[in-house]
């Protein structure tokens, strides 16, 4: 507030008035390395009379010759000027209304150009909390005001596809040339309005191996415990994404070096003090990180099962303790472990289903006689479950030499896999229970038959 009203007295814009403009030769993106239904969108927004950019991760990735996940088109129309000009759109979101744009299975986020800062005191559409956390924003403006509420300048970079110009507000493309991640306007304030943006600069610094400005780093470790405010279900899409980026590992430890790991997901913390735990989670991210690498898909599901997967077992042996069977007792140390997490995780019923049958199906790898294995091939999340029995050999949870027969197995012939079975009673690893022989009624009545 000091800041603008000093800008005010001494004649000074609170914003660049006017962004540095690159053509194309000096950025060197192509309109067509752009999504075809952005360029749509961009395309009819303009013909509508508004302005229309891409903007943000999609303009950012392209600078560092990266392929971008997500297109987002920015505008000065309003979200209601916006929905009558696509066939399939939808208006979404409560704290910022935005307008979803549908070309087959393909979605383009539009957002409309925002205000920093409310136009007038009696401006009811920006709700802030005492500490400054922001609850509600729909105050639109300027694509100035735009650029200056963005998160951190590399993200704050328009892209025209008709003249294939960006526009940079924030010098943005000068700190991604540098490999340097610096937040916009001051980072205490920028962390109060929305204490998620901690975990974004860790996120995007692992994800974009840049090194964190200083005075965006100072202020996180005295303002970590506001995270505590945050919805849980929007923790965990954060973490979701930092999990599930292909940058997973160095995510953790950037977590970890900015103090925000403990408390932000309960689960880590005892995870990341126990040794055999940690190889465990850092084998998963590894292997979650070199799929995502290679164009292959690795889901929440997989994530969770293998972050609760300690927890679940702990409240299977205290339910065998109890004396419930095998089991039964797997049935319900998963439903427990679940429904107890969920509280802390707030990951949605949906993905209850797949981290079951990934759990269930870990006790089936060690019976190895008979018609089983073929049958335990056969079931439809096999693959998932044995990609978990490979990550187990690393916290010698299990032998490797079960994992690796496994491997063989699914490789071999009909006939080799007939020859790699095992006796009956050996595929368990457990004991064949004998049944009980049947008395002859000579024996029941103690007499000579």
């Amino acid at each position: 507030m000091i800041r603008r009203w000093l800008h005010k007295v001494l004649g000074k814009p609170a914003h660049p008035a006017e962004p540095r403009i690159f053509p194309v030769e000096q950025h060197g993106i192509r309109r067509n390395s752009i999504h075809p239904c952005a360029l749509k969108v961009t395309r009819v927004l303009k013909e509508a009379g508004f302005a229309a950019f891409v903007v943000g991760g999609a303009v950012r990735d392209l600078l560092l010759g990266m392929t971008p996940k997500d297109f987002d088109v920015a505008t000065d129309a309003s979200p209601e000027q916006i929905r009558p000009l696509f066939r399939r759109a939808r208006l979404i979101g409560r704290r910022f209304q935005i307008v979803h744009v549908y070309c087959g299975p393909d979605t383009i986020e539009v957002t409309t150009f925002r205000a920093h800062t409310p136009q007038n005191n009696d401006d009811d559409t920006r709700v802030t909390a005492e500490d400054g956390m922001l609850l509600r924003d729909n105050v639109f403006g300027s694509q100035v005001e735009d650029a200056a509420r963005r998160d951190f300048t590399v993200n704050a970079l328009y892209y025209d596809p008709e003249k294939e110009e960006v526009w940079d507000y924030h010098n943005g493309v000068a700190d991604a040339r540098k490999k340097v991640l610096r937040m916009i306007g001051d980072p205490t304030t920028r962390y109060r309005e929305d204490p998620v943006r901690m975990l974004r600069v860790s996120r995007f610094a692992a994800k974009l191996d840049f090194h964190i400005a200083a005075d965006a780093r100072a202020p996180i470790a005295k303002l970590a415990p506001m995270l505590e405010r945050i919805p849980a279900a929007r923790l965990f899409d954060e973490i979701m994404k930092l999990l599930l980026s292909g940058h997973a590992e160095r995510g953790l430890r950037q977590l970890r070096a900015e103090g925000l790991h403990h408390g932000i997901l309960p689960i880590l913390d005892s995870i990341l003090d126990d040794p055999p735990r940690q190889r465990f989670l850092h084998a998963a991210l590894h292997d979650t990180d070199e799929r995502i690498r290679h164009g292959q898909s690795a889901s929440p599901s997989f994530m969770l099962a293998c972050l609760l997967w300690f927890d679940m077992q702990s409240q299977s042996q205290t339910y065998l303790k109890n004396g419930l069977t095998g089991q039964a007792a797997l049935a319900a140390a998963m439903d427990d472990t679940l429904e107890r997490q969920r509280g802390m995780l707030a990951f949605p019923r949906r993905l209850d289903g797949t981290i079951k049958e990934i759990w269930s199906l870990q006790p089936r790898f060690e019976q190895r006689s008979g018609s089983r294995p073929a049958r335990l091939l056969a079931h439809p999340r096999f693959r998932a479950g044995y990609d978990f029995l490979s990550l187990r050999t690393h916290c010698d949870e299990i032998p490797v030499e079960l994992a690796d027969w496994w491997r063989r197995f699914q490789d071999a012939s009909d006939e080799e896999r007939g020859a790699m079975l095992l006796p009956a009673g050996q595929g368990s690893g457990k004991p064949r229970r004998r049944r009980p022989r049947r008395k002859t009624s000579a024996q029941e009545s103690g007499g000579d038959a």
